[in-house]
């Protein structure tokens, strides 16, 4: 099978596409002939050796962590799946969604794919909702709540909005002036230009007492402690992938690639700034 592979840390110019192996399922995983994958930001993290610290692979790598195809082969105890099931999954760190063929484990971080949800869409679904619905529950989010939102645009921040939104709470997006309609269609009630001034002084400025919530999708170290500021003193991927195939949960792509432009695809998600996902089609 055809897959992109990194065969040392080291820049995302220097992927390359090689045959190798079909893997084989062992147990309570499933072999899935790639119909899609989405990409994140931890891929490149993953290929340059960003978080070999925290987070080390073995080369040869075959990033990519979201996938979506059709089970081809079942592993001993996988009875989840049958042979021919669409599916959907988050897959972890292991090699990896850019190949033709991509082990999936059966656990709660994979999902029937639903009628009605394309295969870029179901990609683009996993990692950006899963974490978005993990981090609106942590918040305990309520009406009576106000939320800022600082990377809203992004794969993630778009999820993360709209399931604010659904939540009741209010919700202040961070974002570009081009932005506004966008993030506004999604729920959010307010928009902050972050590229004309820091965030927390600006929403200071709205809300003196701060934002109830403040999840930051954007910053790390001394950045984070910023958006910080702001902030008042004081397994569900069934569950989306049904909401997503009826309408509920908007899947925001913001640029397709064919498997064959995976490489190119990488170096731009590094590269340049995307609203909505990344997708990549086989």
């Amino acid at each position: 099978m055809r897959a992109l592979i990194s065969r040392v840390y080291g820049p995302v110019e220097e992927l390359s596409f090689a045959d190798v192996p079909v893997p084989v399922p062992g147990p309570g995983q499933v072999l899935v002939r790639a119909q899609a994958a989405a990409l994140n930001p931890i891929d490149v993290k993953l290929v340059t050796g960003a978080m070999r610290a925290a987070i080390p692979v073995t080369h040869p790598f075959v990033p990519g962590v979201d996938i979506t195809g059709v089970v081809t082969r079942v592993g001993e105890g996988a009875t989840r799946f049958a042979i021919g099931e669409p599916v959907l999954a988050w897959n972890g760190v292991r090699s990896g969604a850019l190949a033709e063929y991509v082990i999936v484990d059966t656990g709660p971080a994979s999902a029937r794919r639903p009628d009605g949800l394309g295969p870029p869409r179901a990609a683009a679904l996993a990692t950006g909702a899963l974490t978005a619905a993990a981090l609106i529950e942590a918040a305990a989010l309520g009406p009576d709540m106000t939320v800022l939102i600082v990377g809203a645009a992004g794969g993630l921040g778009s999820y993360a909005v709209q399931l604010t939104a659904q939540a009741g709470a209010r919700v202040i997006a961070t974002g570009r002036a081009t932005q506004s309609a966008f993030l506004g269609g999604l729920g959010a009630d307010m928009v902050i230009d972050h590229t004309v001034a820091e965030v927390a002084p600006q929403l200071l400025n709205l809300l003196p007492a701060g934002a109830d919530v403040v999840i930051d999708l954007a910053n790390a170290g001394p950045r984070l402690e910023r958006s910080a500021a702001a902030a008042r003193a004081a397994g569900r991927l069934d569950e989306l992938a049904e909401q997503a195939a009826r309408g509920a949960l908007r899947v925001m792509i913001g640029a397709t690639y064919d498997f064959a432009d995976a490489r190119q695809a990488l170096i731009d998600l590094a590269t340049q700034h995307s609203q909505g996902k990344v997708t990549i089609t086989f």
